[in-house]
């Protein structure tokens, strides 16, 4: 049942530079559920997703993914818990081969079988709107065609975990309408968990079912995305949800 299996749980969590980033005592995210966070530029989202995926070690604090530690006392993921996760960035990050090869190439490397392949990367063609560039170079895309591409090859293999970095920023209005549909079918037809970070609050309240709203690297309020729009607990919530300037 989506919503019943924790997939990932972070527990006293911090990340320091040349000062402290992220402190986060606990969070949790469950199976088959869309998270939105949010909040103002600097507090600590991006920095949250690259922990969470391991692109980078927190200073302190431990993470388990379904129930399991997969980064304690300094030590990190394994091959087997990075293969169920993936990411993908506000700037896509092509391979310089066709659109179809750059759509296949998780598949391949997690050893699916060719007919397989073929399948999966036809039926997400057609679900990205882009059939007739299957034999394209990806480099030479559109940023939102290109983004299509990113978030169609991060999803083929049907991971555990999506996390998405502000994914439709910059973006014409037909290319967000297509991504942002292609995250509510995921949702609606697989158990898997995405989590996405965003600037754009109407995106925030029409996408995600549950909003965390971080702030100076601290989550200050987590809940069902229409309680935190119309009646957030937090008087810096309703601040940020509402336009207005955080102090």
């Amino acid at each position: 049942m989506p919503g019943s299996e924790m997939i990932l749980e972070v527990k006293n969590l911090s990340k320091v530079y040349d000062k402290e980033v992220i402190n986060i005592g606990q969070l949790s995210f469950r199976r088959g559920r869309i998270y939105g966070i949010i909040g103002p530029s600097g507090a600590g989202k991006s920095t949250f997703l690259r922990l969470i995926n391991f692109l980078e070690a927190p200073t302190t604090g431990d993470i388990y993914f379904k129930g399991e530690p997969v980064f304690m006392n300094g030590r990190g993921a394994g091959l087997p818990v990075l293969q169920k996760m993936t990411m993908v960035f506000q700037k896509p990050l092509l391979f310089k081969t066709s659109v179809k090869e750059n759509i296949a190439y998780g598949l391949k490397a997690r050893g699916f079988k060719k007919e397989e392949i073929q399948e999966r990367v036809e039926t997400l063609l057609k679900k990205v709107g882009l059939n007739e560039f299957a034999g394209r170079l990806a480099t030479t895309l559109s940023g939102g065609e290109a983004q299509r591409v990113a978030l169609a090859r991060a999803v083929a293999f049907e991971p555990a975990l999506l996390l998405l970095d502000e994914p439709t920023a910059n973006l014409d209005p037909s290319n967000v309408e297509l991504i942002e549909r292609l995250i509510l079918d995921l949702n609606r037809d697989t158990d898997m968990t995405i989590v996405m970070v965003t600037h754009n609050i109407f995106q925030a309240r029409r996408i995600p079912q549950e909003v965390i709203f971080l702030h100076e690297g601290r989550v200050v309020e987590t809940g069902e995305t229409e309680k935190m729009f119309t009646s957030p607990e937090d008087p810096r919530t309703r601040a940020f949800v509402e336009g207005r300037m955080i102090f």
